[in-house]
């Protein structure tokens, strides 16, 4: 059977019918006809091939980077926040000597977890080797190290039980490392901020032992933070019965703003206080912009494949010139003509559209495993945590956003089918006819 024949059954097939209805089976027959590859179509099949590819390709790319910044914000929000407070607490006028009753007052406000006296200061860090290097000392009481989740369920080696009494000190993982410091061993911290003597300040120095070692999974905090029992901490660095300042953790982080004035009200003291949003308000800030901008880069990529789709329409149309004369010329309407090509084009995006996201989602799900294959293969780190914080490639798929961007490769696709659909629709069958 040839073509024409072929076009003739289908048309009064469907007209012996009755009217033809809009998508009938043979405008999907049609449809299917002009999809599957011909030798003589073999333009026109390149072309919707990376069409397909294309959409594909972005879908999936935007799926994947959206997720992999969303476990970015989420997982460095979750670490820093779980290690540092949520509001800083700092005092006017006089030293923080009653923190203990301002801490309690501070408790008690509705939608606060707890508080954490502490003192803090840099200090020169060395290690058993002869290595040094720079570390943040934090003094914190041994009840409120427990409840610093990231450090108290990550201890390595070692324990903070009776921290306050253990008169050591607990490091981060990668301090360790580049000190040389295995459980047990002394580092020896150096405060500029030491004794005074007739010839001026001099540094204190002083050996810990080390009693535990944790890792947080940000490269920074476990190769700088250095806990010490609040007592010690008040004698190393001149802080004798007063903190310097009290870290506050709320039940939900987001309410800072709405807490922070009834905090700074029930410690009823003068005080200033800051919170984390305004702390890492740049760090943030630059992490959403990366993203929105990532996302409108990859959608362009979406919109070049859309484009690739009109242009094969358009010589879908040219080449099946003769056919849509013919099927018009047996009863077919305007309207059937231009959804046998809407169909055609958005088969393409819609077919695109499922394979970006499955490939996306899979690539998610297993992105870690697949950053440790990469690095196997190439022979190099990729994702090292020296440069971005974190110790594994952080993937969260957000539902709503996959909605979107698969929402948004559909739209796209279909209204790249509209022009060309509609120029094969307005198509005149004498003129396709003619020189026949």
């Amino acid at each position: 059977m040839t073509r024409s024949d072929t076009l003739e059954a289908a048309v009064h097939g469907e007209a012996g019918a009755g009217k033809t209805r809009p998508f009938s089976r043979f405008e999907w027959m049609i449809a299917g006809r002009y999809l599957r590859s011909r030798r003589r179509d073999a333009g026109v099949s390149v072309i919707a091939g990376f069409s397909f590819v294309g959409i594909m390709l972005g879908v999936a790319a935007l799926i994947i980077v959206m997720s992999v910044m969303n476990g970015f914000r989420g997982e460095l929000l979750t670490r820093i926040l779980g290690v540092n407070g949520h509001v800083i607490m700092q005092p006017i006028d006089s030293p923080l000597t009653d923190f203990d009753e301002v801490a309690k007052r501070v408790s008690g406000v509705e939608g606060v977890a707890y508080t954490m006296p502490l003192v803090q200061g840099q200090v020169l860090a060395t290690g058993a080797a002869s290595n040094s290097t720079g570390a943040l000392v934090k003094g914190v009481r041994g009840a409120d190290l427990q409840r610093l989740t990231p450090v108290a369920a990550n201890i390595q080696q070692g324990t903070i039980d009776n921290f306050d009494t253990s008169q050591g000190v607990a490091i981060g993982s990668r301090l360790a490392e580049s000190l040389g410091l295995r459980l047990g061993d002394s580092i020896t911290l150096v405060s500029p901020e030491g004794d005074v003597t007739p010839l001026g300040v001099t540094p204190r120095v002083k050996a810990y032992p080390v009693v535990a070692i944790f890792e947080i999974g940000l490269s920074e905090y476990d190769a700088s933070y250095v806990y010490m029992p609040l007592g010690e901490a008040q004698l190393f660095f001149n802080s004798e019965d007063k903190a310097q300042s009290i870290e506050i953790f709320l039940n939900d982080p987001d309410r800072v703003v709405s807490l922070q004035g009834p905090i700074e009200q029930a410690a009823g003291r003068p005080n200033y206080t800051v919170t984390w949003q305004r702390m890492n308000e740049s760090f943030f800030s630059a992490l959403e912009v990366e993203r929105n901008v990532m996302f409108i880069i990859l959608t362009l990529i979406v919109l070049v494949a859309a484009l690739n789709i009109i242009s094969g329409l358009f010589m879908l149309v040219k080449d099946k010139g003769r056919d849509i004369a013919i099927m018009r010329t047996m009863g077919a309407t305007r309207g059937s003509i231009m959804r046998v090509f809407l169909i055609t084009g958005a088969s393409i995006g819609v077919a695109g559209t499922l394979a970006g996201f499955v490939l996306g989602t899979l690539f998610c799900l297993n992105i870690e495993n697949l950053r440790q294959f990469f690095s196997w293969v190439s022979g190099t780190t990729l994702f090292n945590p020296e440069f971005y914080f974190l110790s594994r490639l952080p993937a969260e798929i957000d539902p709503s956003e996959v909605v979107t961007v698969v929402l948004m490769a559909v739209g796209l696709s279909f209204l790249a089918t509209i022009f060309p659909s509609w120029q094969a629709s307005k198509l005149d069958p004498v003129e396709a006819l003619r020189y026949e």
